[in-house]
């Protein structure tokens, strides 16, 4: 069913059905209107370049770079606070390292999925 017939229809639902189904009517319209544009979009990446669905995939599933500087804060604040407190503590020095290590690999495994 093409755009225009799609609108048609629910025009014509919404004048049988009355105002009381107006939302669902435009939420139904407006969700299948999503799906045509997605569909689109895929047929051209798909042209566009034969691995295009592939690409798209795998760009979806890397994380942003939004998401890769907010783990290294997150994870540069926690180092601190962890060693601020072994420190204050005066208690097994050796521990620091292992913190930093993790917290390096953690970040080091999670930003090299953002390659590619």
């Amino acid at each position: 069913m093409s755009t225009g017939d799609e609108l048609r229809a629910a025009v014509g639902a919404r004048r049988d059905l009355g105002p009381d189904f107006e939302d669902a009517i435009v939420e139904s319209f407006l969700d299948k209107m999503g799906q045509e544009v997605d569909r689109r979009v895929d047929e051209r990446l798909a042209a566009a370049d034969p691995k295009g669905k592939k690409l798209a995939k795998q760009q979806q599933q890397r994380p942003a770079d939004g998401q890769r500087l907010a783990l290294a804060i997150v994870s540069m604040a926690l180092g601190t606070l962890l060693t601020l407190a072994v420190i204050m503590g005066q208690k097994e020095m050796w521990v620091i390292a292992p913190i930093w290590f993790a917290i390096i690999v953690v970040n080091g495994i999670f930003s090299g999925n953002g390659k590619g």
